[in-house]
């Protein structure tokens, strides 16, 4: 069932109450929103951790636990939207990062840790014969798709997905994003099985590369299928094309990301969040003879600079990270926690008869306020400009109201596990949400419908 109405009057009413108690418990906060404003517009650097009346400004953090600066605790479910996997200062992490600072950093050639984390991450995925550094996931997809267009100069189309997100300049929700990277985009929709294998061949000939998330991040954690994924390896082999799987969330998903447990092997892979200890990380390789082309001693060879890829604090800490904290026993682990919190959620939406979901893979969880299917990010989104805003503010008063009980999620309704978090703090999550949805029981069925998740 879609949402029926905008924004009633009692929606409106709780939205404004809850908003008025955030103010008035955060007044160090409030007052550093608008000082920032002052010297960047809106008081931003980073879009996504804007949310309103205004965000929290933090002072500390330590294990799962974050603190802000008006002296409030709270329970960290969104682990910096994926990169905060190992936690907040992680005690092996740190000291891996503490001996690089006192060893010297910027050192301006090759450090002791690069190749040995190249080594470590080739281990876990094996489709990455070679692999090269950026400083973030953005950077690595820009590297990729620049590296598909020069081996196919005569193919200037990129296929993306609706809804997909690949960093910065490759955001492709409803459209392409107007600070989009100049690509000759074609835009296909997610987990559509016989429209996107109908596009790839009516464009074989344009199309150099597929960039594909095998579970969409920023939209809304939609698991791609196997038969769309397999699809997409099948015809791009088919026709020449290069598939590139963006694991830069996905990679977490298990000891060897998503493409591991799906037996699907892309011609190249970009990753980066938790890969770098906390410290800028991102990286793009695939297939040797695709990589190769990277060599410096070949002649001809592609020139990639980047005066921080091999960021020795970067190097060091995504190093110690990935062979002594992030361990396959500890994947499991994290990603089965985050797999039970899902069921969870999704036994009490049920119970409740609440038009609410939970979706993902493992420790990365969607949240959404509909009970329709969800098998790509229209799915979720009202056909309405009115529904839309109705489904907006209930977003905003779920979000308020989790912050208000401690818990730190982002606005869009996303978590993202850390390591230190336990089964009793998602069980406590799972009642706190329980609690919304029994409280807000009338509410819901007026303004979103009464209906149950799949």
């Amino acid at each position: 069932m879609q949402l029926a109405t905008k924004p009633g009057p009692e929606l409106t009413r709780e939205l404004a109450d809850i908003e008025a108690r955030y103010i008035a418990r955060h007044p160090m906060s409030a007052r550093r929103q608008c000082e920032a404003a002052r010297h960047m517009p809106g008081g931003n650097t980073r879009t996504v951790l804007h949310y309103s009346p205004f965000p929290l400004v933090w002072a500390s953090a330590k294990g799962n636990r974050l603190t802000d600066i008006d002296g409030l605790d709270y329970l960290d479910l969104l682990g910096d939207f994926s990169a905060g996997l190992y936690g907040h200062s992680n005690p092996v992490v740190l000291a891996a990062i503490k001996k690089a600072l006192d060893d010297g950093i910027v050192l301006g050639g090759p450090n002791q840790y690069e190749a040995r984390l190249a080594a470590a991450i080739r281990a876990r995925f094996s489709s990455l014969e070679l692999v090269r550094f950026t400083n973030s996931g953005t950077e690595a997809n820009l590297m990729a798709l620049s590296t598909a267009r020069a081996l196919k100069p005569d193919r200037a189309h990129v296929m993306v997905f609706d809804g997909g997100y690949h960093g910065g300049v490759f955001h492709f929700s409803h459209g392409s994003s107007a600070l989009n990277a100049p690509f000759r985009w074609l835009i296909g929709q997610y987990n559509d099985v016989d429209g996107t294998r109908a596009l790839l061949r009516a464009h074989a000939g344009e199309i150099a590369a597929v960039l594909v998330e095998p579970m969409l991040g920023a939209g809304g954690c939609i698991p791609g299928t196997r038969e769309f994924l397999g699809m997409l390896r099948e015809e791009c082999a088919r026709s020449d094309v290069l598939l590139i799987f963006d694991e830069v969330m996905t990679s977490r998903l298990s000891s060897s990301g998503l493409q591991g447990p799906l037996g699907i092997q892309p011609d190249m892979t970009t990753l980066g969040k938790y890969l770098g200890g906390g410290a800028s990380f991102g990286a793009f390789g695939g297939r040797r003879e695709i990589m190769a082309h990277f060599d410096p001693s070949r002649p001809g060879s592609f020139e990639h600079a980047g005066t921080f890829n091999n960021n020795v604090l970067s190097m060091a800490g995504g190093l110690a990270g990935l062979t002594e904290v992030f361990t396959p026993t500890e994947a499991v682990r994290i990603n089965a926690l985050g797999d039970e919190l899902r069921r969870r959620l999704n036994e009490l939406a049920r119970e409740r008869g609440a038009p609410f979901q939970a979706t993902g893979v493992g420790s990365l969880i969607g949240l959404h306020f509909t009970g329709e299917e969800i098998r790509r990010p229209s799915d979720a989104s009202p056909k309405n400009a009115a529904s839309k805003d109705a489904q907006l503010a209930m977003q905003a008063l779920f979000h308020l109201e989790m912050l208000e009980r401690g818990y730190y999620l982002a606005r869009r309704g996303y978590l993202a596990l850390s390591l230190p978090t336990t089964q009793d703090e998602c069980l406590g999550f799972a009642t706190a949400v329980d609690e919304f949805l029994a409280k807000r029981r009338p509410l819901l069925e007026r303004t979103l419908g009464s209906c149950r998740a799949s």
